[in-house]
């Protein structure tokens, strides 16, 4: 290891960092009677990042309401500031940006990301009336794709307001066309056949861009594998997540001196992700065939079995869009439907992420193909439901559909496909030798975790940062959780009957509605109500009554 002389003191290494523009932009903030700052010499230039002449200064600033509001690294050699974080990217390393961080960093670069989104407008749009609903509908779909950029920039206070309008116009518009009725006018020029080739095509280079290495596995997809491992040994995954802690390492430390392989308590190494376990049953059980073919080696290394379960879920929702636009509309809104999945670029971007988002559409979708039979909307909704929770949110709707209610005997179906498909998906508690204990710790870690949780990455829990000119929205979200629990209701009554088409425009805004209130939402929930979206807006004036 490489070891420099001091340099720099304290003093000057502190007014070198405090004197950044962007952290000086940040720190003015706070009043400085609040403000308290640490450095720490490291003598080991690995230490300092890359590029580093020496040593480094390890600098902090401290906020007496809001704890660390500043940290970054100072060179002791050249005097410049190699790393400065503020705000949310104290705490959070993914709001750092970084084009590579979620989805690898072909997907999140230009030469990529562009072609999907003209493929996705030129294939979809209606090019004779390029003034139409349908076109704008498209065009923000895509508009996801600014706040992103923002995202990737690590301007967190930037990307995070940009998500917003979208999904606001989004929601009205499905409340528009769920409530009258009427799908958009108009229709893409291609034929059937060359939309159902294009999606054919573009979901099969997805694939190998995805085996290229192209893609990463986020903590999330890693959890998949981890909590599969454990229902397959017997156990349940809940409060078993390998930790680091105290426990004995066995492999070596990262750029960060952290080490993350540890011998866990089953005797195995294993590469730690603690807080992965706070997901619904669904989202380990659902990586059993993947783990069942390739295993799991303890490590986060290429992980076989998350790829393949990724891809199995995409290609999943891919066939069931096509299925649902032959179903309901023909041949050309199934190549309408399935080049809508294949070239959207956040639904690659999910997959090139290789995460557990393409699992909770995918039983909706499917469940919404079979949409006539109570049973399979009850078991679309709770298998879904017990992937990530917000799903649940759609069950009024789905329980009374297609109304009006009279009869108690499509309820009582919708209930039973419900309760068999939740008992079997819970039934994994039953491996602990004290079940009750096992849902205790199920809540725990799961929906307590989930509504607990603080975040940056929405607008309702800024206030954290205690910083002037950014308000506290707590209550404006609260006004908006009671408003989204009174639709889930209306919803379910309003109209009294619906079409497929009111069913999928109601089911696209509530997801959305759950969204918007979200104190962590992210753009790989995109997908949790794209396919719903995409059929009310792009299914034109042939869709036909329930």
């Amino acid at each position: 290891m490489a070891k420099s002389k001091q340099r720099l003191t304290e003093t000057r290494a502190t007014a070198i960092f405090l004197a950044d523009d962007k952290v000086a932009d940040w720190l003015d903030r706070y009043p400085r009677k609040r403000r308290s700052t640490s450095a720490t010499y490291e003598s080991d230039s690995a230490k300092c990042g890359f590029g580093a002449q020496g040593g480094c200064w390890n600098v902090s600033v401290s906020d007496s309401k809001a704890g660390e509001i500043a940290k970054g690294k100072v060179d002791d050699v050249t005097r410049v500031v190699t790393e400065a974080w503020t705000g949310p990217q104290v705490a959070w390393s993914m709001a750092r940006g970084g084009k590579g961080a979620f989805g690898g960093t072909r997907i999140n670069s230009l030469r990529y990301w562009l072609p999907f989104c003209a493929l996705f407008f030129l294939g979809l749009a209606d090019l004779r009336r390029l003034l139409s609903l349908r076109n704008l509908d498209l065009l923000v779909l895509l508009s996801f794709s600014v706040s992103l950029f923002f995202f990737n920039d690590g301007n967190i206070f930037t990307s995070v307001p940009l998500a917003y309008p979208p999904l606001a116009y989004l929601l009205v518009r499905c409340i528009w066309i769920g409530v009258r009725g009427r799908p958009n006018r108009g229709a893409p020029v291609w034929p059937a056949w060359l939309l159902i080739g294009l999606a054919v095509f573009v979901g099969g280079f997805k694939i190998g861009l995805n085996y290229r290495g192209g893609s990463n596995v986020i903590d999330v997809g890693y959890a998949g594998v981890i909590g599969a491992q454990r229902i397959a040994a017997g156990e349940v995954p809940y409060g078993n997540f390998p930790e680091e802690g105290d426990l004995k390492a066995c492999g070596p430390a990262d750029a960060a001196g952290e080490i993350r392989d540890r011998i866990q308590r089953n005797g195995r190494c294993e590469s730690a992700n603690p807080l992965g376990d706070t997901y619904g049953p669904v989202a380990y059980e659902a990586y059993l065939p993947g783990y069942g073919l390739f295993g799991w080696s303890g490590k986060w290394d290429s992980l076989p079995a998350v790829k393949f379960t990724s891809v199995l879920f995409d290609f999943l929702c891919l066939l069931g869009m096509a299925l649902i636009g032959l179903r309901y509309g023909g041949p050309l809104l199934a190549g309408v439907l399935a080049l809508a999945w294949s070239a959207f670029p956040f639904t690659t971007y999910v997959l090139m992420s290789n995460t557990n988002d393409t699992i909770v559409p995918v039983f909706l979708i499917w469940g919404f193909l079979f949409a006539s039979r109570a049973w399979a909307r009850g078991v679309g909704v709770a298998l879904s439901g017990w992937t990530k929770f917000a799903t649940l949110v759609v069950a009024p709707l789905w329980l009374t559909y297609p109304g009006p209610v009279r009869r108690p005997r499509p309820a009582l179906a919708f209930a039973a496909g419900f309760v068999v498909a939740s008992v079997a998906a819970l039934s994994i508690l039953l491996l602990d030798a004290h079940p009750i204990q096992a849902a205790q710790t199920f809540y725990e870690r799961t929906l307590k975790t989930q509504v607990t949780r603080e975040s940056p990455f929405s607008l309702w829990d800024w206030a954290q940062y205690h910083a002037r000119g950014i308000p506290d929205l707590h209550v404006v979200q609260w006004l908006l959780e009671g408003l989204l629990v009174v639709g889930a209701v209306a919803a379910a009554f309003f109209p009294s009957r619906k079409s497929p088409l009111q069913l999928a425009a109601l089911t696209g805004a509530l997801l959305i509605g759950f969204e918007l209130v979200l104190t962590h939402w992210f753009y790989l929930y995109i997908p949790w109500f794209f396919p719903f979206v995409a059929y009310a807006v792009l299914a034109g004036e042939r869709e036909p009554a329930a």
